[in-house]
């Protein structure tokens, strides 16, 4: 009878385990996340040694069926040891179940809190980490990693001690019962140990290629199957060429499956041969020894042992790999922490205060110098993909020496070349970046001084091209007020000149907008964006060329609802259209990252300098 098969070890880590050294580290901050679980940790633990005890007996009690009740004809005897082979089988599956429970009650809480920890940190990083992140690399960390982690709380841990305790209790009643035919089955751990090991290794590298593989495959389902990427794709009519880069991709995958599939049928293959040996040496051996003029042993001390035989050898195989299978496991924590613990560049002050109201919205700039920062410390190279050979350093100076003062009501205009400044300065009020020196001050505090829910409350921005979540049309207008009721809805919408257009729809606010609000034209995304900031009723607004790239009619509802927006709010514009700054209070003409100009339409026009180029180039022209 062959033994138990071993277990694979799960999927390794793209890490390479060779020569690593358990981090303890690592070990004690993962035991200290585990805090609340510790006691079902313990009990889960006990189960597991009880019911590794467990599997010592039946072994025992056929030996006395065959060397005692049948010989002597003990029917009583019989019943007795039935009842108590169905009393170890019975105990043995309410342990099992319990143990199970156990395992899924630590196991599935322990990832939520893993999950959350991480979800909680990586949406609080600053927009710079997302532009570097690959989405189908982090969300790995999110589900893979966070699974392995967990193995190795229950599965590892628990794998470790029920071994560990099988083969004692099973090597001790082994020697209990017959030490010569015992160390004849220790003998040949080695023919079982040692392909295990050779064959197991192979199985974790194909793992690691399997994981890459799959990476690259999910990469491109990923880029392919949302709004935009598919977009691009029927319009450069590359369907087929991406059908065959697919097609490639999951081969590779499916070859990797095969190799892998083979190599762990030749592992069980091994191991139940040398299982089968083992137990007919034993069978040979201890029969020899039963049927001698000694009468050394009894035939059913023969069967017990081959019985034994069949539980040593996997469990010490598995030992024999215990090693790596707990190096797997952690490295997948170390991943979860490399995350955890990246510094955020923009995060809240120790000593934050919220923004005292009723908020007033005078906003100042005082001198402010802004630089993008280095890759390095604000993300991951493991989470990036393709990257600079020499890295990314910090870039030139964006913006140089700003000074702005905006009194409550104020609509400041940013005026400049693509790639000036604009947006980045106007980000910095809502802390999507931050000052590299200088200061921004809302009603005079500096927004780094600020708690950042008061910030954003405080703080409303409609970009050029606005993000709808794939939900209804209400979802997402409340995602700014979540306690608005319906009529708060319809008063929003009929400012921003959309509620029409929704009362028209089948659903009505129940209209589900798709990915990325795709069912919606520019014009309609647009004012329902507006419909939110008015929901949202901040006493700063910023518009990022939110009438960039509409057609007339929709630019001129979307004009009228910005009208009724900006009213009695200060407002920092972004535009490529003059009839949207032409009435601003003050226009900045940012060129390089400084303040080249700065007045009003009329007299700046006059002045006959960039912002008068642009008004006949870019700005009319967009008009027309």
């Amino acid at each position: 009878m062959p033994p138990p098969m071993m277990r694979l070890r799960p999927l390794g880590d793209p890490a390479d385990l060779e020569g690593r050294r358990l981090d303890r580290a690592v070990v004690k901050r993962a035991w200290r996340l585990a805090a609340p679980y510790h006691r079902k940790l313990f009990g889960f633990v006990g189960l597991i040694v009880v019911a590794a005890s467990f599997g010592a007996v039946p072994p025992l009690l056929v030996r006395a069926v065959i060397n005692d009740a049948i010989p002597n004809g003990d029917t009583g005897q019989l019943t007795l040891l039935f009842l108590a082979m169905l009393g170890v089988a019975l105990g043995m599956a309410a342990i099992s179940l319990v143990e199970r429970v156990l395992s899924a009650s630590i196991g599935e809480n322990f990832i939520l809190d893993l999950r959350t920890m991480l979800f909680s940190h990586v949406q609080s990083m600053p927009i710079a980490f997302f532009t570097r992140t690959q989405t189908g690399a982090l969300i790995t960390r999110l589900n893979n990693d966070v699974v392995g982690a967990q193995r190795a709380l229950t599965g590892t841990l628990g794998g470790v001690v029920d071994n560990l305790i099988s083969v004692t209790v099973t090597l001790i009643a082994m020697f209990a019962l017959e030490w010569r035919v015992t160390l004849l089955a220790v003998a040949l751990l080695p023919l079982f140990v040692i392909p295990a090991r050779i064959v197991g290794r192979r199985l974790q590298a194909l793992a690691r290629e399997s994981m890459k593989l799959n990476a690259d495959m999910n990469s491109t389902m990923t880029e392919r199957f949302n709004v935009s990427g598919a977009l691009l794709v029927k319009l450069f009519g590359r369907a087929d060429a991406e059908t065959e880069l697919f097609h490639d991709r999951a081969e590779r995958v499916a070859d990797i499956g095969v190799r892998t599939a083979i190599h762990g049928r030749m592992l069980f293959a091994a191991l139940g041969l040398i299982g089968s040996l083992a137990t007919a040496l034993v069978y040979l051996v201890g029969g020899r020894l039963v049927i001698s003029p000694a009468n050394a042993i009894e035939v059913g001390t023969v069967v017990a042992l081959a019985m034994y035989v069949t539980q040593l050898y996997g469990p010490l195989a598995q030992l024999s790999n215990a090693r790596v299978d707990l190096m797997t496991a952690l490295v997948s924590f170390e991943r979860v922490f490399e995350v955890v613990d990246l510094p955020r560049d923009i995060d809240e002050a120790r000593d934050a205060v919220p923004l005292p109201t009723p908020v007033r919205g005078h906003l100042r700039f005082e001198d402010v110098w802004f630089r993008y920062p280095a890759a390095e410390g604000s993300s991951l190279a493991s989470l990036e993909g393709p990257r600079s050979e020499h890295g990314e350093e910090a870039s030139d100076w964006i913006l140089q020496g700003i000074d702005l003062d905006a009194p409550p009501g104020t609509m400041v205009a940013l005026v400049g070349p693509s790639g000036a400044g604009k947006t980045t300065l106007s980000m910095l009020v809502p802390r999507v970046h931050d000052v590299t020196s200088g200061h921004v001050r809302i009603d005079g505090h500096d927004v780094r001084d600020l708690t950042m829910a008061s910030l954003a409350d405080a703080v409303g921005v409609v970009t050029q091209d606005p993000h709808l979540f794939h939900d209804s049309i209400a979802a997402n207008l409340r995602y700014a007020r979540p306690d608005a009721t319906s009529e708060q809805l319809v008063a929003a919408c009929e400012a921003a000149r959309i509620a029409h257009v929704i009362d028209r729809l089948p659903d009505g606010y129940d209209t589900i907008v798709g990915e990325r609000g795709y069912r919606l034209s520019g014009g309609e995304k647009q004012r329902l964006a507006i419909a939110r900031v008015i929901l949202k009723d901040p006493a700063v607004v910023i518009l990022d060329e939110a009438t960039a790239h509409l057609d007339s009619d929709s630019e001129r509802l979307v004009q009228a609802a910005l009208r009724d927006i900006l009213r009695e709010r200060t407002s920092l514009v972004i535009a490529h259209r003059l009839s949207t700054i032409v009435d601003a209070d003050v226009i900045l003409v940012i060129d390089d990252g400084r303040v080249v100009e700065q007045g009003r339409h009329a007299e700046l026009f006059a002045r006959d300098g960039l912002y008068a180029e642009l008004a006949r180039t870019q700005l009319t022209g967009a008009d027309a």
